[in-house]
């Protein structure tokens, strides 16, 4: 029997909410895990000769990198904020309030990057002591905690830049130069980060694909009832969102806008938000042009259950096609592969978590060919961005290992999702049972009090939008204030504000998020000439009229901020 080499895509999803409101970054995640985890991945990219990789960005995303430099820019040339209070601190440490501040410089992995960096490690400690005594630091002081903040989420691909190097090594007494040195070697790597993955796509290394415009739950915009195909029962909002599918087609159109516009042509895959699919999502995908998606194997677990066709061994090993349906191909992830890198290998060196890893690719390759199951895809998914920071340096000898190792092993192809429709064939699926790659369901976005809650508020806020906007509907030229409702609607259709809510073990996420979600819904009403309603004044999660928000699924992806 030929031994033809298993199909292997690794897919890494990269995305963060838009944190900014009013033009102000309300949080500092989006620079912090550009620093690190996006500059990082494009370099293993770019160092290990034939590896390729399928690279996810969210909408959202892109627009905020692209915001980055330009603010950085703005700063260092007039002294006009940037936004971010982080940023402005690094220009001028005075200029923003001491205590949030030195609250945001201890939010680091304390085993993976506090203690890594001595000089960081010791300024550290004495910040926590300060806090907790209700003391402070000198403006010396905050200055280097500042400057070694920045220095310890570089990712390891710039730690031998120069300037990196030279700021390491003196250590302490950093002066306003080397901070505007550093600011402006900051706004140097951002404006790269999006021209070195579209230089990677065209060089082949990397298929680029999209998300709906904010990353919203396509599903359940389209419609509440999916949720219940996989959570028969489960409490369902009031009423149904209004004028769901022109939404969806709306996020759809516009991530492939703002992708075009970016890269340069048009995505051949998406990346639905959380791996969120249902019939009508497919089939809104599928108007769309897009040749594949895809999702978790749960959902393909929970479909293959209502068919009585029997079952391939390993049914993950796609792709699949819905049977009679023009929609999209659609890879489902092994979650049991993907969380190994996501959870577990972090915890191992490199090299044995790397053999472990390839071991168990070549045995799911036997046994599909012993099987008869024909050539196997691999198709391996997961957050690009906030795995790495539980790993020795960022995950760098891990990633440098796997994509070696995988390109030069006899018995694996390392490929693409594109290139894998090519010349793969394809499984048909019966049936598409809706939910997400988180349990297979909707139960992080849907079906708690508080999630519940939130869509009730959601869909009173769309119901003023529709009214506001009914008089432009069918106009084709429209004043400029429309087109900003319509984004910052998407902002709160946005799937990240459902996930903290009732989360027990995310009491500081999730109250963070509940404030953002209700100040980007009032910023809704003031756009549309309303004032925003009382309810919006009140947290949406815990207790609230006599019932108390359960703790909920925390979701099988790790969501660090």
């Amino acid at each position: 029997m030929e031994k033809r080499p298993i199909e292997v895509v690794l897919c890494w999803h990269m995305h963060q909410p838009d944190y900014r409101l009013k033009g102000i970054y309300q949080k500092p995640w989006t620079l912090l895990h550009a620093l690190k985890d996006y500059t990082d991945m494009a370099a293993h990219l770019e160092t290990v000769e034939n590896a390729c990789a399928v690279v996810n960005f969210s909408s959202v995303l892109i627009e905020q990198l692209k915001d980055y430099p330009i603010r950085i820019q703005g700063l260092l040339e007039n002294g006009q904020s940037s936004g971010d209070f982080l940023l402005d601190a690094l220009f001028d440490n005075t200029s923003v309030e001491q205590k949030p501040l030195l609250e945001q410089l201890l939010r680091v992995n304390e085993v993976r990057i506090k203690d890594r960096f001595p000089p960081y490690a010791r300024l550290f400690d004495k910040t926590r002591a300060a806090l907790a005594s209700g003391d402070t630091l000198s403006k010396e002081e905050t200055g280097d905690l500042l400057a070694w903040y920045f220095i310890a989420w570089m990712g390891e691909s710039m730690r031998q830049d120069p300037l990196i190097c030279e700021l390491s090594e003196k250590a302490v007494g950093f002066e306003t130069n080397d901070h505007h040195r550093l600011l402006d070697f900051l706004a140097r790597v951002l404006g790269d980060i999006l021209p070195r993955y579209r230089r990677l796509a065209d060089s082949g290394s990397v298929e680029l694909s999209t998300t709906p415009y904010s990353h919203p739950i396509l599903p359940l915009l389209l419609d509440f009832e999916s949720a219940h195909e996989a959570m028969p029962g489960a409490p369902l909002p009031a009423e149904k969102y209004p004028g769901g599918e022109p939404r969806c087609e709306w996020h759809v159109a516009e991530s492939k806008r703002v992708f075009r516009d970016v890269f340069g042509k048009d995505p051949s895959g998406c990346w639905p938000s959380e791996g969120s699919l249902s019939p009508a999502t497919m089939d809104l995908l599928g108007r769309h042009e897009f040749r594949w998606t895809a999702s978790g194997s749960q959902v393909l677990n929970n479909s293959l259950g209502q068919s009585e066709a029997p079952q391939p061994m390993h049914p993950q090993l796609g792709p699949w096609r819905l049977k009679g349906e023009e929609s999209p191909a659609c890879f489902f992830r092994d979650d049991g592969m993907s969380d190994l890198i996501g959870f577990e290998y972090s915890k191992w060196p490199a090299e044995k978590a790397v053999a472990d890893f390839k071991s168990r690719i070549v045995g799911l390759r036997d046994e599909c060919m012993r099987s008869g199951q024909g050539t196997p895809v691999l198709s391996i998914i997961m957050d690009g961005e906030n795995a790495w920071e539980y790993y020795h340096q960022n995950g760098w000898g891990f990633l440098q290992t796997l994509y070696t190792e995988l390109v030069s092993h006899p018995e694996i192809r390392l490929t693409t999702f594109t290139e894998v429709l090519n010349r793969a064939s394809q499984r048909t699926l019966p049936v598409l049972c809706s939910g997400s790659w988180v349990y297979g369901t909707f139960s992080t976005w849907i079906g708690s009090p508080a999630k519940n809650r939130a869509w009730d508020v959601l869909v009173r806020a769309k119901r003023a939008v529709d009214a506001a906007l009914e008089p432009y509907k069918e106009k084709r030229e429209r004043p400029e204030w429309v087109s900003d409702v319509l984004r910052q609607l998407a902002i709160c259709e946005a799937s990240d504000w459902f996930w903290w809510l009732g989360e027990g073990d995310q009491t500081v996420d999730e109250a963070a998020f509940d404030s953002l979600f209700r100040d980007q819904l009032a910023r809704l009403y003031t756009l549309i000439g309303m004032a925003p309603p009382d309810i919006l004044s009140s947290a949406i999660a815990g207790k609230q009229d006599g019932v108390t928000s359960d703790a909920g699924p925390s979701g099988t992806m790790r969501r660090s901020t």
